[in-house]
C-alpha cells in the first residue's frame, strides 16, 4: 500500500493514489467507488476492500474517523462554493482535512481554478442530476451519433482544463468504451457500463437501501428490511413501556433503590421533628 504526504502533511497510507489509477488505463483492471458520508460507511468500504469513497466536503474529517486508507474525493456542493474564492477555499479545506480529491460539477473555468493549485480534481459529464434540463429528462446520454460527438467534445474540454478524472453518469457502454480508450481522464463508470477505470455505485443502492434501485444499479444486501425491522422494534419496545407504566407494573421492586428500615423510620422521625 503506498505511502504518501497527504494534503494536510501527514504521512498516510492510501489504497490507491492519483498516480495508481492513472496506472490502471489500459490494463483491464478496475478500482472500485461507493459513497460514505458517515465513519461507519467509509470503515465498511475498507474492510470491504473497496478503494475509493466519494462524500460531500462538509463530512470528510467525519469519513476519515472511520477510514485511513481509502482514497476520499469531496464533492463541492453545487450552490455551497459559487465565486472563485469559495470553490478554492472549500477545496483547499476539504483536502487538509483529508480528501485526497474533489469533484465538482461547475464549468471549465471552476476546473481549471482548482487544477493550477495541483488539486486533483474530477469533473462530471453524461448525465449531470442538476443540469438535467439540458437533455429533457432522466436519461441515458450519447445515443445518437451527434450527441456522443458533443459528448466526446466535452471529455476533451475537460481534460484541457486539467482534470485528472471524470464522473461519467449513465453513458451507453460502447460510447463510454469508445471514449475510454481515447481519454487521458481517469473514468469513472456510474451506470455507464464496464469500459471504465473505476465502478462506481451508491452505498444504498448496494446495501438495498433505496426506496428504487436505479437501472444500473443491483444490490448485494436488504437494509431496507432491518431498517424497517429497528423501527418495528423500537415501537414495540416502547409501547411495552408505555403500558407497563400505565398499568403500574413498572418500575418494579427490584429496578429501584432500597433504605434499610430503621434509616427510614429514623428520617420519618426527623422529618415530624422539624415540622414540629
Amino acid at each position: 500500500m503506498p505511502r504518501i504526504f497527504d494534503f494536510g502533511g501527514r504521512e498516510v497510507e492510501r489504497s490507491v493514489t492519483v498516480a495508481g489509477l492513472r496506472a490502471l488505463k489500459g490494463t483491464g483492471q478496475h478500482a472500485a467507488q461507493v459513497t460514505a458520508e458517515t465513519a461507519d460507511e467509509a470503515a465498511a468500504a475498507e474492510a470491504a476492500g473497496v478503494e475509493m469513497v466519494v462524500c460531500r466536503a462538509a463530512n470528510v474529517l467525519r469519513v476519515r474517523e472511520g477510514s485511513r486508507r481509502v482514497f476520499v474525493t469531496a464533492a463541492l456542493g453545487f450552490a455551497d462554493a459559487i465565486t472563485g474564492d469559495e470553490i478554492l477555499r472549500t477545496a483547499f479545506g476539504a483536502v487538509t482535512s483529508g480528501a485526497d480529491a474533489v469533484i465538482t460539477g461547475r464549468g471549465h473555468d471552476s476546473v481549471r481554478l482548482l487544477a493550477n493549485e495541483q488539486i486533483p480534481v474530477m469533473g462530471h459529464l453524461g448525465f449531470v442530476p442538476r443540469k438535467s434540463t439540458w437533455v429533457g429528462g432522466i436519461r441515458s446520454v450519447g445515443k445518437t451519433a451527434v450527441e456522443a460527438l458533443e459528448l466526446w467534445d466535452r471529455f476533451r474540454r475537460l481534460e484541457d482544463a486539467g482534470a485528472f478524472a471524470v464522473e461519467c453518469e449513465i453513458i451507453a457502454a460502447e460510447v463510454m468504451a469508445e471514449i475510454n480508450r481515447r481519454t487521458s481522464l481517469v473514468t469513472v463508470s456510474l451506470g455507464s457500463g464496464a469500459e471504465a477505470d473505476v465502478i462506481f455505485l451508491f452505498t444504498s443502492d448496494i446495501c438495498g437501501e433505496s426506496a428504487r434501485l436505479p437501472r444500473h444499479a443491483r444490490a448485494w444486501g436488504n437494509l431496507a428490511a432491518l431498517h424497517q425491522a429497528v423501527r418495528d422494534a423500537r415501537v414495540e419496545a416502547l409501547s411495552g413501556f408505555r403500558k407497563e407504566v400505565a398499568g403500574g407494573s413498572y418500575p418494579g421492586e427490584t429496578e429501584v433503590a432500597a433504605i434499610a428500615e430503621a434509616e427510614l423510620e429514623e428520617f420519618r422521625a426527623r422529618l415530624e421533628a422539624a415540622r414540629n
